[in-house]
């Protein structure tokens, strides 16, 4: 027993070697990769109240993805428009922050995509018998970040399905907005990432019901330089290595995010 766990720590370094051979040299010789976050998306990323530690799904997956690399994961906290800028310009190596791949986005990043969501709208608890259905979110304000590819997504679908009577979409300024103006009733419903909405419903039991299915499929990936295509593959290695051995499935269970799985990384699958 004791020398087939010899075997096995042996074989399991090796492994970790051979990634990271693959990696561009000045990473290899530094020996970290430096990650850009905004903890401001639970339970995508976030700093535990408790603690004030990084945390979430995305925190947990750089550190195993950091594990199979063989390099320690360098979190940069920065601001949701310094990504791209932070990428171009090789202040950091790549962007692990719920970062949904959009094909307008190709031309500066590439993207190993990791997980899969959608926009979904939701209501107040104490409003839920108004919206049976999404159909009667037609004519009502809805709200969504309008950094976001969000309202392009809402006016989508409210063109295709409200006719003369169209949603009145409102724009705010991020998702804790969106939430402050249903609570305080300014809006009638919000749009968030489908991967959000357990965590938060959890968090504040009997304030949220969501309306219907997710009205469009996206990617969150892990934003990489476009020229970067080692660093492309050996991420999209490590991540296929993390779904084959149950790490990546544990951590989807962890964060309550099993509807949000995929069964293989792929790169600039967003549209």
């Amino acid at each position: 027993m004791k020398r087939l766990l010899v075997v096995a720590a042996f074989l399991g370094a090796m492994g970790a070697s051979a990634m990271a051979a693959e990696l561009p040299p000045e990473i290899a010789k530094r020996g970290s990769l430096k990650v850009a976050i905004v903890p401001n998306y639970p339970p995508m990323e976030f700093r535990d109240p408790a603690t004030n530690a990084l945390s979430g799904f995305d925190v947990d997956l750089g550190e195993a993805i950091g594990r199979k690399l063989g390099l320690k994961i360098e979190w940069t906290e920065t601001s949701f428009a310094e990504f791209m800028p932070s990428i171009s310009t090789g202040r950091v190596d790549a962007i692990l922050s719920g970062f949904t791949d959009y094909a307008s986005r190709h031309e500066i990043a590439s993207f190993v995509d990791y997980l899969r969501s959608g926009p979904k709208f939701f209501v107040q608890q104490s409003r839920a018998s108004e919206f049976k259905d999404m159909a009667a979110l037609c004519g009502k304000k809805v709200g969504a970040s309008r950094r976001t590819m969000f309202p392009a997504e809402i006016d989508k679908w409210s063109q295709k399905n409200c006719g003369s009577n169209q949603i009145q979409f409102v724009g705010t300024d991020g998702s804790a907005d969106a939430r402050t103006q249903l609570r305080q009733g300014r809006i009638d419903a919000a749009v968030q990432g489908n991967e959000t909405l357990p965590y938060l419903m959890d968090l504040e039991p009997g304030t949220y019901a969501p309306v219907g299915d997710p009205f469009a499929t996206q990617f969150t990936g892990i934003a990489l330089p476009v020229k970067e295509k080692a660093l492309q593959q050996a991420m999209l290695e490590a991540v296929d290595a993390l779904i084959a051995d149950g790490t990546y499935k544990t951590l989807l269970a962890k964060w309550k995010l099993n509807d949000n799985g995929v069964e293989k990384a792929t790169i600039n699958a967003g549209q």
